[in-house]
């Protein structure tokens, strides 16, 4: 009987690896830059934190999320999105008695029921950062300059932002009185789906990527002409500060956000390196939801971004620089009494956190070498019986193919001056 994955969950091999360190180092990197601490929170919550920060309508919470009873009857959720878990935390440790403002940033797997495809699966990772406690509209600009930077760091370079703001909860019911007379006779045009969220939230509608129902929104209502004049202040000292910071960006009344807790600024980041225009990054403005889970009336600003569509993107535009590093050295011995040896200086050597690898398949000395090069190995130390005799080692640098005998009693130095010049 074979055994394979779930459909959705995928394994990630030790050759894809070092594209996601790349990613997460420089997460954490641009993170520290930005003054954001690291808040980790468990890959499973109650499932009412998601049903209510969320949204019952959505499609996350409607369609998508692995819900299950655990053995006391509770119900439980595999996180589908970080936000109203960083925000459970932050009213369960009362951390808004401590710090006016929290900058937070996570990374973490995870979890979807959808339909897996490239560069999206039912497990899936993502980075992102929360700023709770300030309505600054400078705080909105910061995060979503923060989110370029970071995809720049990583060597892509075709970047596009795409902004808009939805208001406050009063605009939007203004809007969405217009919005619903305008596409209730058009409902035929619409998805099934669209159909259904024509009753039950017509925002949704916006955001649905049918391109039917696309064009018929096209002609609708836009509701930015809803604003009222504090979120229109809001969304233009947003765009004032994004100027400051020499960000092209375009604004789209249809970008909307698939969950319900954002209000007013929402936003996009893409790549088109690749030909094609998917976000990278979304995020935006949740003033309502540190409330909504029973806390002060709190505003917060946050983002999050996909790892997997990130990793796609470097392995396809730049492999070589994310691959595997190789060994500094491989030490081949030709006998037992020589490989007895070599285990104590493969020990001494990695103490000076000198990368080495020995034979443990009892391969011949051709085997060992070809081994050597397969790992990649910058240098080769042989040793065999007359190594052991006169207390040296062989060394071979593995590019020029230069051979030098280098004493037991000061190899550790001569490997490392070679190493480090």
């Amino acid at each position: 009987m074979k055994y394979y994955a779930p459909k959705g969950l995928n394994d990630i091999l030790p050759e894809e690896i070092p594209y996601w360190h790349a990613v997460e180092q420089q997460v954490r990197s641009i993170m520290s830059v930005y003054n954001y601490r690291e808040i980790r929170t468990p890959i499973m919550e109650k499932t009412e934190v998601f049903a209510r920060g969320v949204g019952e309508e959505t499609d996350v919470v409607s369609k998508e999320m692995y819900t299950f009873d655990d053995k006391g009857g509770r119900s439980m959720t595999l996180r589908p999105e970080n936000t109203a878990s960083v925000v459970r935390a932050f009213l369960e440790h009362k951390v808004y008695g401590k710090e006016e403002l929290s900058k937070w940033y996570y990374l973490g797997p995870m979890f979807r029921y959808e339909s897996p495809q490239k560069g999206r699966s039912r497990q899936f990772h993502q980075y992102g950062a929360e700023a709770i406690g300030s309505d600054d509209p400078a705080l909105d600009a910061e995060l979503i300059a923060l989110s370029v930077d970071l995809l720049k760091s990583l060597g892509l370079e075709d970047i596009g932002l795409t902004i808009n703001s939805i208001g406050c909860p009063s605009d939007r019911e203004n809007y969405l009185e217009e919005l619903a007379e305008y596409l209730e006779p058009r409902e035929d045009k619409l998805c099934v789906d669209c159909q259904t969220r024509l009753k039950t939230n017509p925002l949704r509608i916006l955001d649905c990527k049918n391109e039917t129902c696309q064009k018929v929104v096209q002609g609708g209502p836009i509701i930015t002409d809803y604003l009222c004049s504090e979120c229109r202040s809001h969304f233009d000292r947003v765009k004032s500060y994004l100027d400051e910071f020499d960000l092209e960006y375009n604004i789209n009344p249809n970008l909307v956000r698939g969950l319900d807790y954002y209000t007013k600024t929402v936003y996009e980041v893409f790549s088109s390196d690749l030909g094609a225009q998917d976000a990278l990054v979304g995020g935006g403005r949740y003033d309502e939801l540190v409330e909504l889970f029973g806390g002060d009336p709190t505003p917060a600003v946050g983002f999050a971004g996909g790892i997997e569509r990130l990793v796609l993107l470097l392995q396809q535009l730049n492999e070589s620089k994310y691959s595997p590093e190789g060994l500094d050295l491989y030490l081949a011995t030709i006998d037992e009494q020589a490989k007895r040896i070599a285990v104590s200086l493969q020990r001494e050597l990695r103490e000076l956190n000198i990368t080495t690898e020995l034979d443990y398949l009892d391969k011949s000395l051709q085997g060992q070498l070809g081994y050597a090069d397969r790992y990649d190995a910058t240098y080769t130390a042989i040793l065999g019986p007359r190594e052991v005799e006169q207390n040296e080692l062989t060394l071979r640098d593995m590019v020029t193919g230069e051979q030098v005998n280098v004493s037991l009693d000061n190899y550790k130095s001569e490997i490392k001056d070679r190493l480090d010049g």
